[in-house]
């Protein structure tokens, strides 16, 4: 009895301690305070606009979108290994687990396709197009060994690459398998620690512009900075050019959405094998709590607005692409299709009906040799964040990560490439500009992923007043 009396005081105890937590919270989201609230930096558009067009105009249909058969079958290979270190071994807890589709399960019409390939008369063409570039590379030369043929496919494939942000699944790959994405959803699985630590810090020290003697916030591998808290940082931070600010706040945006995933979708408690997943505040407290965070959390929160204004301004500008009447987003169910194809048009024309886009044209504005510079060390730059996370030793978690970060770098593609949008042909492929089916299931899914982030802030917003 006594022990139990010990256990009753000692969760009280806790109980009040969260509530006083909850009060100090609470105070971020109080409109006096205004610390998640107002204008963006670099932007001029305020954050009470996005979450109101997210929660009634957007979180609806992107949620019906990804539920499609097209957009839910992703190819990714997971057994990558990682290019920059050697690997700490995969995670062993249950839940880093993925369970890949069998193909049988996979429509027809989506493993049947190429993957720049959409409609049900691309996909009959293969084969004759297949043979078709075979022959070509006969006539070039008819003693030409097999390995020379693979290579000049592999040379044709590296041209495709040079305008993505992003390194690629090859879906040729034996390791590469389908797996359904709503089946394997993104949730805390209990991977931290050295290793999850090993990949942040990767990518924010060696990929985001920043020199080794500016220490980010909370970096527990930077030295005692005093007083600092900080803002020796921020001042670095806003001394550069925009561009190199935007790709900052970019990876800050993705980090922040991925934490919000796994506070809002958290394994609370196992009975008789049976796990209950939901919002646990605490950890959104110890993450974002601007005490706890030295006034961290909200900083980081606005740049999660900032990831989803540049994604959304892409989704504005990519309709033209998909407008296209050939365009069908093929899986081999006809209505299906069709259905799918009307949803993403849909969600294309509140994407245009927008009024405060982020503008892209600010970007890379300089004189011509030196943006163009600029842009490549942006991309390449981008490109090495995408490889690290083949380094991520959670199966779950790596998914994921691979989809949202080529997500958005499918964004990026589609933000600089204007040109060749505007010039696309009506009734047939471009040759300027393209995107694999694994490159739109990405970017929707990535979106899809932000719009739940920012609909999820709103659901810890009301938790935290109810508590209070």
């Amino acid at each position: 009895m006594s022990s139990a009396r010990g256990a009753a005081r000692r969760t009280a105890a806790a109980g009040t301690g969260l509530a006083v937590r909850l009060l100090l919270l609470g105070s971020i989201w109080t409109p006096g305070e205004a610390q998640l609230a107002g204008l963006l930096d670099d932007c001029l558009c305020d954050i009470e606009s996005i979450d109101d067009f997210n929660t009634y105009k957007i979180f609806p249909n992107i949620q019906k979108l990804q539920e499609r058969d097209y957009f839910r079958y992703y190819k990714v290979n997971l057994k990558r290994p990682c290019p920059f270190w050697a690997d700490d071994g995969h995670c062993s807890i249950r839940d880093c687990h993925v369970e890949p589709c069998p193909e049988s399960k996979v429509p027809i019409g989506i493993k049947a396709g190429s993957s720049n390939k959409y409609s049900k008369r691309a996909n009959n063409t293969k084969e004759l197009e297949d043979c078709e570039q075979a022959s070509k590379l006969g006539a070039i030369n008819s003693t030409l060994s097999n390995q020379s043929k693979e290579a000049f496919i592999d040379w044709a494939r590296y041209d495709d690459s040079q305008d993505h942000f992003c390194e690629l699944d090859d879906e040729r790959s034996p390791d590469a398998q389908y797996v359904d994405l709503l089946l394997n959803p993104e949730r805390y699985t209990g991977y931290k620690g050295p290793s999850a630590w090993r990949v942040w810090n990767s990518i924010y020290e060696e990929n985001c512009f920043k020199p080794r003697s500016v220490y980010r916030p909370l970096n527990p591998l930077a030295p005692s900075r005093g007083e600092d808290d900080g803002e020796s940082f921020y001042t670095w931070l806003e001394g550069l050019c925009l561009e190199k600010r935007v790709f900052y706040k970019l990876i800050s945006g993705l980090h922040v959405s991925i934490n919000l995933h796994l506070c809002a979708n958290y394994l609370l408690e196992e009975t008789w094998g049976k796990p209950r997943w939901g919002h646990n505040v605490k950890e959104f407290i110890h993450r974002f709590d601007p005490i706890e965070t030295k006034g961290e959390g909200p900083r980081r929160l606005k740049n999660l607005y900032f990831l989803y204004l540049i994604e959304l301004r892409a989704l504005s500008k990519v309709a033209p692409y998909f407008e296209r009447s050939f365009v069908d987003l093929y899986t081999g169910n006809v209505q299906e299709d069709a259905e799918s194809k009307t949803l993403l048009l849909d969600i294309f024309r509140d994407t245009k009906s927008f009024p405060m886009h982020f503008d892209e044209k600010s970007m890379f504005a300089g004189d011509k040799k030196g943006a163009k510079s600029l842009k490549e060390e942006f991309r390449l730059h981008f490109k090495n964040i995408s490889r690290i996370m083949d380094c991520v030793g959670c199966d779950k978690c790596r998914l994921w990560g691979k989809l949202q970060t080529e997500g958005l770098g499918t964004a990026l593609k589609i933000l600089f490439s204007e040109k060749e949008i505007q010039n696309l042909p009506e009734n047939s492929p471009s040759k300027g500009f393209q995107l694999t089916r694994q490159e739109i299931v990405a970017l929707i899914n990535a979106f899809g992923r932000l719009s739940t982030s920012i609909k999820e802030l709103k659901n810890f917003k009301l938790l935290l007043q109810h508590t209070r």
